[in-house]
């Protein structure tokens, strides 16, 4: 299948077009919404079914392996370099300030668990297995891009006293989404196939409906956020398309170099390209308020996100299967 049809067929799936039309209802300001209870309650169900399987699935194939430690160790490390790549880009192609260059590079060193659905959603679509631990390693990327981005932001005088700073270490390790990511992670390892079995009419048939209905509510996100990314210069922009390609460019390479297969190596490379919404915001509000909210929300979220579930998902897609297939 060449990138064409890849990319006809992502964009020409259910979840895809529930997207769009969330974007369209929230351009045209209709009176469209989710409610926030339901909303939360979507984003737990799916943290909740992705965890579930990924450790029903490992559980199925064996246990912790010498690839398993390995992924898991070129994630970590890939959360602590990437953002270094990010800052020394932005330092030189834009003239944001110290403090707003690290929460962007911090962002895009971290993952976007909403990418990560989709991704796994492209792969069930068509039938392509992957490894149950690249759940694991999804919590693990969530954490470093944190501890990189306010390491570099040091010479911008981080205003958090030690209060604050306990405060941002306990959200980042109690984060809800990682705890019940991991939770259900480990009851899906520890009851395996019975449990799969007992929970299928919950948590794996009805999940494309769940997802189609998230990605409704993120396309009304997306547009309210559109008004902000006008006044972003263009080479601030472009950063927030071409991050992502190269992040993937890595995420490629090193899956080669680990010997991981497409499935597994395809999650892999999302989790390298995605940029976090959701965890890195909330810590930079605590530990970094000097940097600009306005300038790094938007960027991940109303331009990259939309962007790596249309069009960055199948060309990773296709990139990986150049190299892993």
């Amino acid at each position: 299948m060449n990138i064409f049809d890849l990319f006809l067929q992502n964009i020409l799936t259910a979840p895809i077009l529930f997207f769009a039309l969330g974007v369209v209802a929230g351009v045209i300001k209709s009176d469209l919404s989710v409610p926030e209870s339901i909303s939360r309650y979507l984003s737990l169900y799916l943290m909740m079914a992705i965890g579930f399987k990924g450790g029903a699935a490992l559980a199925s194939h064996g246990g912790i392996d010498a690839t398993m430690l390995c992924t898991a160790a070129a994630g970590v490390l890939f959360g602590f370099a990437q953002p270094l790549l990010g800052f020394v880009i932005l330092k030189q192609t834009t003239t944001i300030d110290r403090a707003t260059a690290a929460a962007i590079a911090a962002h895009y060193g971290s993952i976007s668990m909403v990418t990560f659905v989709t991704a796994v959603s492209f792969l069930n679509v068509n039938e392509i297995a992957y490894a149950g631990y690249i759940v694991a390693i999804l919590a693990l990327m969530e954490a470093p891009a944190i501890v990189s981005g306010l390491l570099l932001a040091r010479g911008a005088q981080i205003r958090c006293d030690a209060a604050q700073r306990r405060k941002l270490i306990a959200d980042v390790l109690t984060n809800g989404a990682i705890v019940l990511l991991i939770g259900s992670f480990l009851i899906g390892w520890v009851t395996g196939d019975k449990g799969a079995k007992s929970l299928d009419a919950f948590l794996i048939a009805p999940f494309q409906g769940v997802l189609c209905l998230f990605l409704l509510d993120m396309g009304l996100l997306v547009a309210r956020s559109l008004p902000q990314v006008r006044g972003f210069s263009l080479s601030l922009a472009a950063f927030a398309f071409y991050m992502p390609v190269l992040s993937a460019v890595f995420g490629v390479g090193m899956a080669y170099l680990m010997g991981l297969d497409t499935g597994t190596g395809f999650l892999f490379t999302v989790l390298c390209a995605s940029a976090s919404y959701i965890a890195v915001p909330a810590a930079m509000r605590i530990a970094l308020p000097e940097a600009q909210p306005a300038v790094y929300l938007p960027m991940s979220l109303a331009l990259t996100f939309p962007f790596n579930i249309t069009f960055g998902i199948p060309l990773y897609y296709k990139a990986v299967s150049a190299f892993l297939g």
